[in-house]
């Protein structure tokens, strides 16, 4: 049995101190957007009770599927970098960038300095950050696509272009040769219709053709903030799709807080088994807990787009 736990779009607060002339362009529309609404929704004290909660428990692997910061501050990716390191070892923590991480430009090359050791293949040494890469932990490749583009204001798209798309198709049909479970993780959401215009997936016609030709077993993303299951085509028939919710979103007026997923991942012959839990509070600053079951994957059939050797 391999436990892999997802975590998604912290947003870590509260934003550090802030000097005016690092409020240009988009940067000071966020800011003002964080003091208005998101520093209500979005607390740290939800997001401490799910990760004592995670590490409380045995697992393998944790992912962390983007969005760690808010508005790309330097100060910001500083301490997202430290809030990684409480999560475990690099060995065993996975990240991948969100939007909000790629605000500006800047903050692009900040963070590929900074979170280097977590978002990075077994075989890339002392190379720089490079996307798509591998991580094989016992049965299970995880496999990071970046779709961190800094945007105009008012605008949280994100993009795959077709020379990742083309490394990630041909990643994953070597995976499958070696039988392993494969896990893709990327932030935006690759499902057709699953958000809207200003906040889509640019190139997600790509991200579904590499899929779709190679296969995967599992795709995990966030960016939308809930918890939700889909499924693209892939060569073996649908692929599951699931969304995590952002882990620091407080519950309120009777709407759940925030809350992480738990993949439990068992070989059988000549396949596997997934089941999924969610965890988290049901109402304000209540107990974690189990909130949903659900089996991805399961003996009666592949898991959707498996190609695994006899």
């Amino acid at each position: 049995m391999f436990t892999l736990v997802q975590l998604s779009d912290p947003h870590l607060g509260p934003l550090p101190a802030v000097h005016w002339h690092q409020l240009v362009s988009k940067r000071a529309f966020g800011y003002v957007n964080w003091h208005r609404s998101r520093r209500a929704a979005l607390g740290p004290r939800n997001l401490r009770h799910l990760v004592e909660d995670v590490l409380a428990a045995p697992h393998d692997h944790i992912a962390v599927t983007g969005d760690l910061i808010n508005i790309g501050l330097r100060a910001e990716i500083d301490t997202a970098r430290l809030w990684l390191d409480s999560l475990g070892d690099p060995e065993d923590v996975t990240a991948i960038p969100g939007n909000h991480d790629a605000y500006l430009p800047g903050a692009i090359r900040h963070f590929e300095h900074a979170w280097r050791p977590y978002m990075v293949g077994d075989d890339r040494g002392a190379a720089p950050v490079a996307f798509p890469f591998t991580r094989r932990r016992g049965p299970v490749a995880i496999v990071g696509v970046s779709t961190a583009i800094a945007t105009a204001p008012l605008m949280a798209t994100g993009r795959i272009d077709q020379p990742q798309a083309d490394r990630l198709e041909a990643e994953l049909a070597e995976l499958a040769d070696e039988g392993l479970f494969r896990v893709v993780l990327i932030h935006h959401p690759p499902v057709a219709g699953s958000t809207p215009w200003h906040r889509r997936l640019i190139g997600a016609d790509r991200f579904r053709k590499a899929i779709a030709k190679s296969g995967a077993e599992l795709v995990l993303h966030g960016h939308n903030h809930q918890t939700m299951v889909n499924h693209i085509a892939g060569p073996a028939g649908p692929v599951p799709v699931v969304g995590a919710a952002s882990a620091s979103l407080s519950p309120h007026h009777g709407r759940s807080g925030g809350s992480y997923l738990v993949f439990r991942i068992a070989r059988t012959e000549g396949s596997f088994t997934c089941d999924m839990e969610e965890r988290g509070p049901r109402v304000s600053h209540g107990k974690i807990e189990s909130l949903r079951n659900q089996r991805l994957a399961g003996p009666e059939g592949q898991p959707a787009g498996t190609r695994i050797q006899a």
